[in-house]
């Protein structure tokens, strides 16, 4: 969730909204505002929205999930010269803290008015397909993310909140029976064979996207991740990669 919208795109990373509401108390509010970076992006959202006055005010203030601050928010933007938007949450409460930032970025990114509000609609008979019925389909794949209320993001995610998070997985997880009953195998100390198997099935993601490494989405790799999959392997859930599950 980002602030009062339910759903937004950013940063190349789609974000459902998890942590607390409680905001921590400006952490030295009397402390003078950090030295306003150089943004190397200079065509980018970052760029634009955040000023000098909006730094000013908001570089010391550091949030209650997570203790992200904006100068991690906007790491990419400053260290690349190529982003579009340039930002990454940490939290929920990144978008409430720094919301002089990132209300702005998502109302231009998504070309949507300040009051937008987020409308939900189950109603499976609606959805049309636009497939010809003749067509032989192969294979179809359905991919969702989610987060959990009270851990950070992956850009600002403690390491005790992703060891702790895959710990609550694993065990919801491996609790499923039927054809959803599986077994969760976590990246650090992976069987060689599996490691390959999963590879040679496509399922295994991989560490070493420069821009996951400049949010501090990689950080303590591979540990606290991992990947599930029941025995056919048509149900998959892959754990704190950039979404906490995916």
């Amino acid at each position: 969730m980002f602030g009062k919208y339910t759903k937004a795109v950013y940063a190349g990373a789609a974000v459902a909204g998890v942590g607390g509401l409680v905001l921590l108390a400006r952490a030295g509010g009397s402390e003078p505002p950090l030295p306003f970076p150089k943004i190397n992006s200079a065509h980018s959202l970052v760029a634009k929205h955040v000023t000098k006055d909006k730094w000013d005010k908001l570089s010391q203030i550091k949030t209650a999930t997570s203790g992200f601050t904006l100068s991690q928010a906007i790491a990419c933007a400053v260290q690349f010269d190529n982003q579009h938007v340039g930002i990454y949450a940490g939290d929920l409460d990144s978008y409430k803290d720094f919301a002089a930032v990132f209300d702005p970025i998502i109302q231009e990114y998504h070309g949507i008015s300040a009051d937008a509000k987020h409308t939900s609609d189950m109603d499976v008979s609606k959805i049309k397909g636009t497939i010809d019925p003749n067509a032989p389909v192969h294979s179809t794949r359905i991919r969702v993310g989610r987060s959990f209320n009270g851990f950070g993001l992956s850009p600002g995610i403690t390491k005790q909140q992703r060891l702790d998070l895959e710990k609550l997985l694993k065990n919801a997880l491996e609790s499923m029976s039927g054809d959803l009953k599986g077994s969760y195998y976590p990246l650090l100390g992976m069987d060689e064979k599996v490691r390959q198997q999963l590879v040679d099935d496509h399922f295994l993601f991989m560490s070493g996207d420069r821009n996951l490494i400049a949010a501090g989405m990689e950080r303590d790799w591979p540990e606290g991740r991992g990947i599930f999959h029941n025995k056919e392997k048509s149900f998959l859930v892959w754990v704190n990669e950039e979404d906490q599950t995916r």
